[in-house]
């Protein structure tokens, strides 16, 4: 394997990796959801997904809580 792909694939494995860790990508799997299970559903933007996602973590007591 040449290097410029070793580190190409390295990089993007480490990408792959902190989007996960950071639950970054968690709005394209939701994304990914509504277009495959609910194809007449409107997309949210990326925005209003943090919203409501927010609002659902502070509601919901099993979330954890927010100090901040």
């Amino acid at each position: 394997m040449r290097p410029s792909a070793l580190l190409r694939r390295v990089t993007s494995g480490v990408r792959w990796y902190v989007r996960e860790l950071t639950d970054e990508s968690a709005y394209d799997r939701y994304v990914t959801h509504i277009r495959k299970d609910h194809s007449e559903a409107e997309v949210p933007t990326r925005q209003e997904f943090e919203r409501m996602r927010t609002d659902r973590q502070e509601k919901d007591p099993r979330q954890g809580f927010r100090c901040c």
